[in-house]
């Protein structure tokens, strides 16, 4: 990849991603491991993490935000049906919440995006 160009991409994981995977870690055992300096992100492309986002208004590449549309559609529906499930460590209730907070995002990376 270039380094011309000037859009805000998501990470290809936006869902599950490297800087949220990185916060648990430092949360749960004190440990902060270094971000990568490049990403896969949502239109396949490789970009510097620092020109990702996992804000829906600070993405400037619509192919990525289409790709993080998808995703969080996607995890909702999944989270939700954990949580209906017999002997899930998550309520139903605590699955529609995480649900509606995942498909609240997809509508927002769905909605209009900041000018370049």
């Amino acid at each position: 990849m270039g380094g011309d160009d000037p859009h805000i991409h998501v990470e290809s994981k936006v869902v599950r991603g490297v800087a949220a995977v990185r916060e648990m870690l430092a949360s749960t055992f004190g440990l902060a491991g270094d971000l990568p300096s490049l990403v896969d992100t949502g239109c396949g492309l490789r970009a510097p993490y620092a020109m990702t986002s996992p804000t829906p208004e600070n993405v400037t590449c619509l192919v990525c935000r289409g790709h993080a549309r998808q995703e969080h559609l996607r995890f909702a529906d999944e989270v939700e049906r954990l949580g209906g499930m017999a002997g899930s460590t998550i309520s139903t209730a605590q699955g529609k919440l995480a649900a509606d907070r995942h498909r609240e995002l997809a509508e927002r990376f769905s909605g209009p995006r900041r000018a370049e």
